[in-house]
């Protein structure tokens, strides 16, 4: 039946190739998407720029906003696949 059954989906062999593929690329992008680290770090380089007065107290307050609702996001993503 193994042989039979091979036969018989031989067809469909490159669309599930492209299924595959597909589902690698969105794995990987997924993985870049929801990775805290570089939003670690532009929250550490928000904080230098505040520091050595490249930016304002209120352009601070609102992108480390912005980065740590960021994080929770990430956070919560992570937490559905646990």
């Amino acid at each position: 039946m193994g042989l039979l059954t091979h036969l018989l989906t031989l067809p469909v062999a490159p669309v599930r190739a492209a299924v595959w593929a597909a589902q690698r690329v969105v794995e990987k992008a997924e993985d870049e998407y929801y990775d805290p680290a570089p939003v670690r770090r532009e929250l550490a380089d928000l904080e230098r720029r505040l520091l050595s007065g490249e930016v304002d107290q209120d352009t601070f307050d609102r992108r480390e906003d912005e980065l740590i609702d960021r994080l929770t996001e990430i956070a919560e993503f992570r937490q559905q696949f646990r």
